[in-house]
């Protein structure tokens, strides 16, 4: 399996924010669309950032009260860690888990056509392993 499965499923979407954009717009954002994170760009194609529901609560503890008004661009993770769809799931999975990070932007090329999840990873794999211990439990019950 490998990210291009994920994104036969979910789709390319990917929600972007500007950089000059609030904390409050982007936690409105992120509570309508029902997702946890989003891509940071000031031009909507070049990825300057990505911001997690992680980063407002870290910046939460450095900006307190003031943190509806703290611009994107001040809570972005700047350094941002990508997968290409070619990527096999097993790889993601150990990126994420030693990189401690639960979005991963998906880039072909130049091109970004995706952002993925630990949840959408492991979604997959489930069903992965599920279909696994079928074949198996199919091939126990013709040893009979």
């Amino acid at each position: 399996m490998i990210v291009a499965d994920i994104l036969k499923n979910k789709g390319s979407s990917v929600t972007m924010v500007r950089p000059d954009e609030t904390a409050l717009d982007l936690s409105e954002r992120l509570r309508a669309e029902r997702i946890g994170a989003a891509i940071v760009s000031a031009d909507g194609h070049a990825v300057d950032g990505i911001i997690s529901e992680r980063d407002l609560a870290y910046g939460l503890a450095a900006h307190a009260s003031r943190l509806p008004t703290v611009p994107v661009a001040s809570l972005m993770t700047k350094v941002v860690v990508f997968c290409s769809p070619d990527d096999p799931i097993n790889d993601v999975m150990g990126v994420m888990t030693q990189k401690r990070i639960r979005h991963l932007p998906v880039k072909d090329g130049d091109d970004l056509v995706g952002l993925i999840s630990i949840g959408d990873v492991l979604k997959l794999r489930l069903s992965e392993m599920k279909l696994e211990a079928d074949v198996l439990l199919d091939y126990v019950r013709v040893q009979r």
